[in-house]
């Protein structure tokens, strides 16, 4: 399984144009996606215009599969644009997982 976390900055005044107009009417898709097992939005407690991602993939084909899709193609282009700095992005493998 890969978990990936993503960095979203966007300049403070498009926070709610993103939420409303681009993951609100994209969400439920994206957690459909083949091989997609989780996906929630999240806020950083300090920044109101910092926002993370955090999916969890069967493998990293699938969430490559997702990158190359029209559905990330168009999202990532809607996105891109609010932002007021680079997205950043990590794709992590559990090593340590006390539920197991």
């Amino acid at each position: 399984m890969i978990k990936r976390i993503v960095k979203l900055t966007f300049r403070p005044e498009m926070t709610d144009t993103f939420l409303r107009e681009v993951f609100e009417p994209s969400k439920n898709s994206i957690r459909a996606f083949p091989g997609c097992r989780h996906m929630e939005l999240l806020r950083d407690t300090q920044q109101d215009n910092v926002l993370f991602t955090l999916s969890y993939w069967d493998a990293a084909s699938d969430l490559e599969a997702y990158r190359q899709s029209e559905l990330f193609q168009s999202t990532w282009a809607k996105t891109k644009i609010l932002f007021a700095s680079k997205a950043e992005a990590w794709s992590l493998t559990v090593l340590d997982d006390p539920k197991t």
